[in-house]
Formats: C-alpha cells, sequence, structure tokens
C-alpha cells in the first residue's frame, strides 16, 4: 500500500488465507458437542457465474479435477453445478457426514483451482452444512472468500426467508475460538437455497 492510499483511507483488500478451510473439521465437533449440529456431509462453493468458453473449459477442469479416479491425483467424488434464483452458480460436493476432513479437501481444491485460473474475483463464498440431530433446523458454515473469515447462516424451518438470530449468535460464540469469524453483522449475508441447509 502506498503513501496515497493511505491519505486518501484507500486499503487493499485482505487476501483470502484458504487453509482457513482445514479448520473446519474440528469446528464441526465443536459444533456438534456444543449445540448438537452434525455435518450434513454437503458443501457448496459459491460464485458469480461467468459467461462464454473460459468458464466452461473452468467446469471441465473442476469436473476433472474432482471427478477423476483416486490413482490419477483425483478424489473420486462427483459434484455438481447448480445455479440459485439470483444467478449464482454453486458448485456442490457431497461427502458421507463423518468425512467433513475429506469435504473441506475438495472445498479447498475447488476454490484454488478457481482463482488459479482467475475467477478469483468471481468467488463468493464456501459453505459447509449442518443439521439438527432431530433434522428439523439446518445451519451453514459459510466462509468469505474476500474477507478470509467465517460466519454461521440458520434459516428458519418452515419460514420464508427469515433467519435465527439467537442460533447464529450462539453459534459465534462457540466457534470464535476455532474459525476466523467474520466481526461486521452486516456481512452475514443470508444465502437462502444454499445447498446443505
Amino acid at each position: 500500500m502506498g503513501f496515497l492510499d493511505a491519505l486518501l483511507g484507500r486499503s487493499k483488500p485482505v487476501r483470502p488465507d484458504l487453509d482457513q478451510l482445514f479448520a473446519l473439521p474440528s469446528a464441526a465437533v465443536t459444533l456438534q458437542a456444543g449445540a448438537g449440529f452434525a455435518p450434513t456431509g454437503v458443501g457448496a462453493v459459491c460464485f458469480a457465474s461467468v459467461e462464454g468458453g473460459a468458464f466452461s473449459r473452468l467446469q471441465q477442469e473442476v469436473r476433472a479435477l474432482l471427478d477423476a479416479d483416486a490413482g490419477e491425483g483425483g478424489t473420486g467424488i462427483p459434484v455438481e453445478f447448480s445455479q440459485d434464483q439470483y444467478g449464482y452458480t454453486w458448485l456442490i460436493a457431497r461427502h458421507g457426514p463423518e468425512e467433513s476432513a475429506e469435504l473441506v479437501n475438495d472445498l479447498h481444491a475447488v476454490n484454488t483451482l478457481l482463482a488459479d485460473a482467475g475467477f478469483g474475483p468471481q468467488l463468493l463464498c464456501s459453505l459447509v452444512g449442518f443439521h439438527e440431530q432431530d433434522g428439523e433446523r439446518g445451519l451453514g458454515l459459510v466462509y468469505l472468500y474476500k474477507r478470509g473469515t467465517f460466519y454461521p447462516f440458520a434459516p428458519m424451518p418452515g419460514a420464508a426467508e427469515r433467519r435465527d438470530n439467537p442460533l447464529e449468535l450462539q453459534v459465534r460464540g462457540l466457534l470464535s475460538g476455532e474459525l476466523p469469524i467474520e466481526q461486521d453483522l452486516g456481512r452475514w449475508f443470508p444465502v437462502w437455497g444454499a445447498p446443505g441447509l
């Protein structure tokens, strides 16, 4: 950052630390013990859609990376692409609920591949889904790519676009020692209809 940037109040964006994702399996254990939420085994990477051949090639590369046979360096895990009602693309990876580490590896690989291919500015967030033991309530731990922080997102069951704010604050307190939690509550964006919730 230069002198004029400091003088004019401009700052460089925080460079994302994708290795923060590797703290999620430990946080999942804490979340299950402290709040009764277990992993669903579903994780997703959300990015703004890019049109044209470059994006088609990128989709093929991501599929090849994650669908490849384990002997060829891939994970052997199929991935799905979906688009939500707001026009954002979600890349969805599925594992068994007890395979949080493998799921995080896939999410890290996808984020890295997208960033290395020049699509870093389109990356919005990654999400790992959890559900209450009785399956009634869902919860997502959302990683904000551009901020390098996490926040909980808890949609109210059966309610149209309403959040369970007390649960989100409870989870923030529970995980604040394990994950870098986003301090600006205004950045706890809702991700309605996100895969895994």
